[in-house]
């Protein structure tokens, strides 16, 4: 008995609390519950719902302006890099890429030979689940594809790299 009459007089106090919310005016991108201010503004009158405004943080400084002696000589943006860090840079990127490469390959051969031309060893309960043995055959393959793109890719970076830049490597 006590709920039917504590419900309506809930309700009672939220829909007055409704009704109670001031006016709001938009003055552009400000918002102001103040009517003689908006008034004198030409502020417009809100319809609807309650707004809800969350303060945005300040973007950051711009860089400073660079001088016109270096924008000239970096037409790209970018700072200019003596010809010898680069090819040492280039040698660097060419030893790393080999190193990977060689990785890749090793892990090639050890899938390869895992997979064993579509039928690898059975492992654990794989024998009395065959499904479980067809998943890991997927897997196989999926890594085989997988590793075989990776050496591709890394082929195709190698390709990139100016072969000047590789004799420095060799030394």
């Amino acid at each position: 008995m006590n709920h039917a009459l504590l419900i309506p007089l809930l309700a009672a106090v939220f829909a007055a609390n409704s009704y109670s919310q001031e006016r709001i005016y938009r003055c552009g991108n400000e918002y102001t519950n103040t009517a003689p201010n908006a008034q004198t503004r030409g502020c417009k009158l809100m319809d609807g719902g309650n707004v809800t405004v969350v303060q945005g943080t300040r973007p950051a400084a711009s860089a400073p302006a660079r001088p016109p002696a270096a924008s000239a000589a970096a037409p790209g943006g970018g700072q200019r890099v003596d010809a010898g860090d680069q090819k040492s840079r280039d040698s660097d990127a060419r030893r790393i890429l080999e190193t990977e490469l060689k990785k890749a390959e090793a892990r090639q051969a050890e899938l390869l030979k895992e997979y064993n031309n579509g039928e690898p060893e059975k492992i654990g309960g794989e024998a009395r689940n065959y499904q479980k043995y067809l998943d890991r055959i997927a897997e196989l393959k999926a890594s085989l594809a997988r590793n075989e793109s990776d050496i591709a890719g890394i082929r195709r970076e190698l390709g990139r790299i100016s072969p000047a830049s590789a004799a420095p490597a060799a030394k």
